[in-house]
Formats: structure tokens, sequence, C-alpha cells
């Protein structure tokens, strides 16, 4: 008899292989290739056609194609989850038949913000929360710290696939919260759960149901020690919308951002504070980042960047110290370190910093990660400020991108960025030269609003009248500015 063919899955990144090898030649980790058989297709469960695991996401693999005027619009139908900055993250509202994975480290805060959405959730019908992690009165127990009684909200703490389908097809909820999707398994798929096998078809299965019943579902995802959520990379291209869960879970603050949103724009974040009642949203962002900065103090600078349609404005420190060691040190958090060590290497060309020698370390406050490259220009104003031990003028905010010839380079929406600025005591903005031309239009466009109005109500904080813009156009033009009386 022939030997029974198997397949190899890494359960880091889903790479699939006919044989066992000791290093995954995809993501390059070591020993993640678990073992699964080729054969485990799907067995049709008698009873309910529901409760079948299938191999396609959608729901019915033989409908005949059809012209895009005539594909349905329901696809944009949803409710509100009850909370402003929560919809933003879902695109305005939670879709029909949409499902969306959060991951989160353990404690963070997954499960206490979904019973909390299941309480304010604005759907018609009843909530079905599946717990595989915890029983009915655990979860009752902190329903009851946090003063939620619903009894809208049904609980089910079950793993089975086949059971959670056949409640999900006879309860009919107007959403289902699975907590957590690598608890599930089922009966006709080989494997322990939480295995590749296990967590994809499991998925699949509830993407399935979701598409075929219009029932919103939610996915709690494990992450793993890199932070990236457990199991195959394939589940987070099979869901709609993935939510992550930032910062550190010892502190009041969370950050939960949007990395991906069939519905909506992407990047967009929330952030949340831990207290006795859940986690509230906070509702001014920049005065929580900002608060407590020291003034006139050297090597602090701030900056605005986009998150979403969202604007935030941000404090970055620098140190710059003698080294003791024979290599410098170059640490960063929150920033690329590469990106931060290309422009000490601009610093040290065009100031003539002598930074070759000196220890540097750069933080940005509040825990987030920048990738906006308008923030390099405060990032090397924080430095120099540091290494020269003086101050940058007061409530300022600088933005510009820096190139290798140290010239200042454009940044796009600045209005939207400084939305927020004058609420906050910003005077001054530090602006690239090739941005002229952008305030001088938007100036325009704000003399006729204004212009127009018969009340003549007093500017807005959003009105780019009320800043004293300065405009530089390379790097040692910026510096004069900054530190000048």
């Amino acid at each position: 008899m022939a030997k029974k063919n198997s397949l190899y899955f890494c359960k880091e990144c889903g790479f699939e292989a006919t044989g066992w090898m000791g290093k995954c030649p995809a993501c390059g980790q070591w020993n993640t290739l678990v073992s699964a058989p080729s054969d485990s297709q799907s067995k049709k469960v008698t009873g309910s056609t529901v409760t079948s695991i299938s191999k396609s996401w959608v729901s019915d693999s033989s409908l005949a194609p059809v012209p895009l005027s005539g594909t349905s619009k329901e696809v944009t139908n949803g409710l509100s989850t009850g909370n402003t900055e929560l919809d933003r993250l879902f695109g305005g509202r939670i879709t029909n038949g949409s499902v969306t994975l959060i991951g989160g480290e353990p404690g963070i805060g997954k499960s206490t913000i979904l019973l909390q959405l299941a309480d304010s959730y604005c759907g018609k019908g009843s909530v079905l929360y599946v717990s595989g992690e915890e029983s009915a009165p655990q979860i009752g127990s902190r329903a009851t710290r946090l003063g939620i009684s619903n009894d809208r909200i049904l609980i089910y703490a079950q793993t089975s696939f086949e059971s959670i389908a056949s409640q999900i097809e006879q309860v009919k909820p107007a959403l289902c919260i699975i907590d957590s999707i690598q608890t599930l398994y089922s009966e006709n798929i080989q494997g322990t759960p939480g295995s590749v096998t296990q967590a994809r078809e499991v998925t699949a299965g509830l993407v399935r149901i979701a598409k075929d019943s219009g029932i919103p579902i939610i996915l709690v995802g494990h992450v793993t020690k890199d932070g990236n959520i457990a199991g195959p990379k394939t589940l987070e291209h099979m869901v709609d919308t993935v939510l992550y869960f930032e910062g550190d879970c010892l502190g009041n603050y969370r950050i939960l951002r949007s990395v991906k949103n069939r519905f909506g724009r992407s990047s967009e974040l929330v952030f949340l504070e831990m207290t006795g009642k859940g986690l509230i949203p906070v509702d001014n962002a920049s005065a929580m980042l900002i608060k407590g900065r020291p003034m006139n103090a050297p090597g602090s600078s701030l900056t605005s960047v986009l998150e979403g349609t969202k604007s935030l404005l941000i404090e970055i420190q620098a140190l710059v110290a003698d080294s003791c060691y024979s290599t410098p040190q170059r640490m960063t958090n929150g920033l690329d370190r590469n990106r931060v060590t290309m422009l000490l290497a601009v610093c040290e060309k065009f100031l003539n910093l002598a930074i070759g020698s000196k220890d540097c370390f750069i933080n940005v406050i509040g825990g987030l990660r920048l990738d906006d490259t308008s923030s390099d220009l405060a990032i090397v104003a924080a430095i120099v400020s540091s290494f020269r031990e003086i101050p940058i003028r007061e409530n300022t905010v600088i933005l510009g991108e820096i190139g290798l010839s140290g010239e200042i380079r454009n940044v796009t929406r600045v209005k939207d960025r400084l939305s927020e600025a004058k609420a906050l005591g910003i005077k001054t903005v530090v602006l690239p030269g090739s941005c002229r031309d952008v305030v001088a239009k938007i100036n325009e466009e704000d003399d006729k609003i204004f212009s127009n109005n018969v009340n003549n109500l007093s500017r807005t904080c959003g009105n780019m009248h009320l800043f004293d813009f300065v405009f530089v156009d390379n790097l040692l033009e910026a510096v004069d500015v900054l530190f000048s009386d």
C-alpha cells in the first residue's frame, strides 16, 4: 500500500510543504512546521448545511458571473456600535455580513471592549457572545464590574464550531462575538484547537456564515511574542477588518488601531483609557499626549501627524550624551532606527555637529509608532536642542521631510494637521518653503468664507490666519529659526 502523503504547515506564516523542514523557507522561523493530512477534506454534517466547513470563503461558488451594475448595494448597510470613536475604526458602522479580527497582548482589554460593544450595539436583536476561554459565570462577573446588565447579550461557552454554527442559525443574532478563534475546533478537521489547519478552516467557515446570513462576526485573535496574530497570515486576508491593540497593558491608556478595513479608511486609531467602568475613549488625544510636557526644556519638540482622518500633536524627545562605549549607542522608541541614523548623518554633515562620539536616544511620547516622514525636521530639532542644550522656540509645531542634501521637502494636508493645534496653544508653525502656495490658497478660501458670514463670527481654530508661519528651505535655515530669540 502506498504511503499516505502529508502536508506540513508553518504555524507562523502558513507556508505549505510536502515534507518537514527545520526552518521555514518563507518566514525563516525554526521548528514551526507541523503536520496536517493532505486529505482532510470537509465533511457535510447532516441536519444543517450552515455547520459544514467549506473550502470556499464566500456563499455559493456555483453562481453565474454578474455585471458590475447588477451587484447588490446592500454591503454598505450596517449599524452603529453606539460609540462614535469606535465607529471610525469600523468605517462608520459595523457592516452587515462583515468579519472583524481583533488582536492584542493578554490582559490588554480585548474581552472588556467587546463586552462593552455588545452592550452598546445598536442592532435590532440579540448579541451572541461565544467564549472558549471563560465560563458564563466569569463573564457575568466581569459584566457586573463594568455595570452591564443587558439580557439582550447571550453568553455561550463553547469551542465546537458545529455547535456554535448551529446556535447562530437558531438564534440569528444581530451580532456574534467569538472569543477567541484559536480555541475553536471542528470535528471534521484533524488537528488540535489553535493549529494552523483548525484556525484557517474554522475561520473560513465563520466567514461563509457571515456572508450567507448577513450577521456581522467579530473574532478575537491571540498574538505571538512578536505581536502578530497567531496562526497563518491567511486569517488576516480572510476577514474584512483587522484591529490591533497597542500600548502597555500595565498602563492606563490603550491604542486600538485599524490596520485593514474593506469598508472604510485604514490606519485609523482610537485612544482608550482603562477605568473601573471599562475602556473609555479619550476625547482629546492630542492634549493627553502632550500633557506634562516640560516647558523650555532642551531636547523636546512638537510635530503633527495624521492617523487616518485624525490629526495628533506628538512630542518627540531626544537625549544626546557622551558615550562610554567604543561604539556609540543609537536607541529609538517609536521611530525607525535606520531613518534616525540617516538623519544623524545629515546633521553631522550639514550642521557640523560632532555626534559621531555621542549616544543618541530618541523617544516618541505616548507609545505611538511614527512612520510619517513629515516628522523628520522635528526629530532633528530635538537632537540639535539636546546637543546644544538650548530649548526650541516655545509653542512651535515643526513639519518637514529632510532630504539627504539637507533640503526641507514638502508635506501634505497641512490644514488637517493643524486642525487642533490652536486650541492647544500653538502659535508658530515651521513649514517647508514649498508649502507657501498651499498656505496662501487656504488663507484665500478662509477669507471668502468669513467675508460671506453675515454674523461676522470670530475665526475658528482651523483658520490658518491664526498661526505665525515660518517657511524654511534647508536645514541650516530651519535651525536658525528654531533657536533664535
